[in-house]
């Protein structure tokens, strides 16, 4: 496997290198060493900074790596709560990044109530989307995170369309929208017409 680069997840690498350990048959016993050979920088500061036993644990290797680097069920809680930029707010890569911070937050095999975990993960989707794709989808009582998704994506989509006239109607724009039909277009004053009565363009006198 190759060594750990500073462009590699960190928790990444190490699900990486845990397969490839199982599928290359590398007794257990040697995985800490392995790990603590290829990884780099602060990781590799913290499997040396372990005793001679320890570094023959691999859990304790892997411990020690994660904490050096800041990286727990506590930041991963913390990365799901945060604000997210604007760039990162993009409905399927949001939704995305939102459930692997939950996951590893709250790692699925301790929780067997999957409808709470959606709620979470609906609940802070919602709130960390734009402000008017927010307000659309608020509108709508939607259930599951997927079906948020699918409206969030599809509003999106449908600004992009906007001045093609072919974008989503707000219910405010269908209103008016209908009342124009229905009262037909505004009427304005009367053009190149010339009052009867004073001679001058633009009304017309009542007759009485």
């Amino acid at each position: 496997m190759p060594r750990m680069t500073k462009d590699d997840d960190p928790e990444a690498y190490i699900e990486a290198f845990e397969r490839t350990a199982i599928q290359t048959g590398l007794d257990q016993s040697q995985w800490g060493h392995q790990l603590g050979v290829l990884v780099i920088d602060q990781a590799q500061a913290a499997y040396r900074a372990l005793s001679r036993e320890e570094a023959q644990d691999y859990e304790a290797v892997k411990v020690a790596i994660l904490y050096r680097l800041e990286i727990s069920p506590e930041s991963h809680r913390q990365a799901f709560l945060a604000q997210k930029s604007k760039e990162a707010r993009r409905p399927q890569g949001l939704l995305q990044s939102l459930r692997d911070s939950l996951q590893k937050w709250l790692p699925a095999g301790k929780f067997d109530r999957v409808v709470v975990l959606d709620q979470i993960l609906l609940e802070q989707f919602l709130w960390d989307l734009e402000e008017d794709t927010q307000k659309w989808v608020q509108r709508h009582q939607l259930q599951t995170s997927e079906e948020v998704l699918c409206l969030a994506a599809a509003f999106t989509n449908s600004e992009k369309e906007r001045g093609s006239g072919r974008g989503l109607r707000t219910p405010k724009e269908n209103l008016v929208q209908e009342g124009e039909r229905r009262s037909g277009p505004k009427r304005g004053s009367p053009k190149g017409v010339v009052c009867y009565r004073c001679e001058r363009m633009g009304h017309i006198s009542q007759r009485l």
